[in-house]
Parts: C-alpha cells; structure tokens; sequence
C-alpha cells in the first residue's frame, strides 16, 4: 500500500524504509486549460493515477511538485524556467536517495515538449554526475505512456487530441466532474484546426539576424486567445474511466517490476 511522506513521522519513515525501496514524485503545472477545465489538470493527471493505485503500490509517495515548464503564456499559466525546474527536482531525487530509497519513479502529468526534455535531460545528469548513487534505479513515467487508448488519441490524423481536448476533459469528468464547466470555448477554426495538426504550433520563432548560427527567440503565437488542443466537445465520462484505468494498471505493474530487481 502506498504511504505518503508528508503523513509520516521520522520514527515512521525509517521503519518503513526497511521493507520499502521505491520512492514516487509526482509533477504538475499550473497552467491554462481553456475556459472549461480548471489551472491544475495536469496536477490532477500525475495525483490522481496515483491516489487510484494507491492499494497496490508497494511506495512512498512525495509531495507533488506543481510548478514546472509550461511554454504557454496565457493567463494563469505559470511558467518556472526549464533550469531551476530541473535543478529542484535533481535536489529531491537526490535527498529521496539520500534517505535509502532505492527505486525513485517521476510520475509526470504535463506534457509540455519543452519541460520533458529538460526533465529527462536532468534525470540522467543527475545519476552522471552523482556515481554514489549508481544503485539507484531512476524513472521518468509519463502519465499518457502508460495509457494505449490516450496515445492513439495524439496520433489521430488529420488532426489529433493534446491539451484540454477530449481525453483530458474525460479524465476530469470521472475524476472531479464539479471541476469541468459545461460551456467549451474554442479559437478562431483555422488556429484551433492548426493546433490539433502539431502540439508545439502554438510556439512561433523569429531571429534577430537572419544566419544558422543565430538562436531563435520562442514566444507564443499572439492569435491564439483560449489555448485547447483538441476535441473537448466529444469528451465523456466512459473514455475518463477507460484511461485512468489503463494508468492505474501500467503505474502498477511498473512499480512492482522495478520492486523485483
């Protein structure tokens, strides 16, 4: 069974850590979801997994982490830069080693390119530049990852489902459906067609120069008012149930096999 740090005496945690080797993070962002999904969705997508397994997790689960990359500039997104991000949770990876865990697992509920990458790229600097720690079985698990029917929703064609679509908005009507508002507010046709075709189209480039060597300076497309990647309209509570179950056995079945090594 799951147990949860932040509930836990000294005393408790260090008896717990003679049986108990996996440690799992949770990651979310604060972060615009059009006008019918609440800031924290992506809070949601990394607890709730969690929460749903929680009886047949053999893990001690940490607070959740709410802040990171987003990439979006609208408001209510809070964006934290990619470098303190990554270096915040390299300090809590680190500490959660420190304390004897042997298998620490980032669950992640935000898909955002720009953040992965970052977190990936810190996860592995973190076990490079810390050989003390080459015991350590280190995981990043993307909460869509562990789901085959939400993956098939990012490779629909011509347009798919990211941000806020269908898929996010049925998870939130299983999980908090007093959370979803019932009016869905969508962008001009030709920009909420172009963001369905490419989840990073929302970000445009320009240089100060025009030559290879130069670094394109990123910001948000300046036509895009409400942000919602997909087909919320088409959103029910049967998919949400569907998903969250196939996370909650990928998340499960995952955790007991880095429990066997």
């Amino acid at each position: 069974m799951a147990r949860y740090l932040i509930e836990m005496t000294v005393n408790e945690l260090r008896d717990a850590l003679k049986t108990c080797r996996t440690a799992i993070l949770p990651v979310g962002v604060v972060e615009q979801h059009g006008y019918h999904l609440p800031l924290g969705v992506d809070i949601h997508n990394a607890q709730e997994v969690i929460l749903r397994a929680g009886d047949r997790l053999d893990a001690i689960v940490a607070p959740t982490v709410p802040y990171c990359y987003s990439g979006g500039e609208l408001l209510g997104t809070i964006n934290v830069s990619t470098q303190v991000f990554s270096l915040l949770v390299g300090d809590i990876c680190a500490e959660l080693a420190r304390f004897g865990f042997e298998n620490i697992v980032v669950v992640l509920g935000h898909a955002g390119t720009d953040n992965r990458i970052a977190l990936k790229s810190a996860l592995q600097m973190f076990l490079k530049r810390n050989p003390q720690y080459a015991h350590v079985s280190l995981s990043l698990v993307e909460v869509w990852n562990l789901s085959p029917t939400w993956l098939s929703y990012f490779r629909m064609k011509p347009e798919s489902d990211f941000h806020a679509g269908e898929v996010e908005t049925s998870l939130m009507l299983y999980w908090h459906p007093e959370q979803v508002r019932p009016q869905v507010v969508m962008d001009d046709p030709e920009t909420s067609r172009m963001m369905r075709s490419d989840q990073d189209w929302f970000e445009a480039a320009e240089k100060a120069v025009d030559h290879p060597f130069a670094i394109p300076r990123t910001y948000q497309r300046k036509e895009i008012e409400v942000g919602v990647m997909g087909f919320p309209e088409r959103a029910n509570l049967a998919l949400g149930e569907k998903v969250c179950g196939e996370m909650v056995e990928g998340l499960v079945d995952y955790v007991a096999f880095v429990n066997r090594r």
